[in-house]
């Protein structure tokens, strides 16, 4: 089994659905949140897009510490998130063809401010970015249905899919 494979093909997989949710984001509906303990739809999009660049920082380090560095950036486009989700997909699928399955047993954690949160192998982590761009992703489906947004099909055609 080639482990690195499934990984470029799912995360490939996740990106192309992503891209089509990116396609029906309506930066009028930036600050729009469903209920007060939700995200707000820009950052919820902006999380699902720096998710994709997770793989590559999994792969070239042992720990991401969210209470250190440099803020995220805001953003404030449609276009914005595109091109971060181009940029973080192609840095991941990057690394993936450089990594070997044996980069994928070593540990990997997730920590804020010094404090571990998580621990997996590498493999683990970055199934688990993986299903978090699932999940998010989802989440902002729910924000689109609420919004009259058309919610393209993930794995087979939506209510919104007149194909079928």
């Amino acid at each position: 089994m080639d482990t690195l494979q499934q990984l470029r093909d799912e995360l490939t997989a996740e990106y192309q659905i992503t891209k089509k949710f990116l396609d029906e984001y309506q930066e009028t509906l930036n600050e729009y949140a469903p209920h007060q303990k939700s995200s707000k739809m820009m950052p919820l999009a902006q999380h699902v897009v720096e998710v994709f660049g997770w793989p590559s920082i999994m792969l070239k380090t042992e720990v991401l510490d969210f209470g250190e560095g440099q803020p995220p950036a805001v953003f404030e486009t449609k276009q914005q998130l595109k091109d971060e989700l181009e940029k973080n997909y192609r840095d991941s699928l990057e690394g993936l063809n450089k990594a070997t399955e044996a980069e994928l047993d070593k540990m990997w954690a997730l920590a804020y401010k010094g404090k571990k949160l998580a621990e997996w192998t590498r493999y683990g982590a970055i199934r688990h970015a993986l299903n978090q761009a699932t999940h998010h992703r989802a989440q902002l489906g729910v924000y689109y249905r609420l919004n009259n947004i058309k919610v393209p099909g993930s794995y087979g055609p939506s209510a919104d899919d007149h194909s079928f």
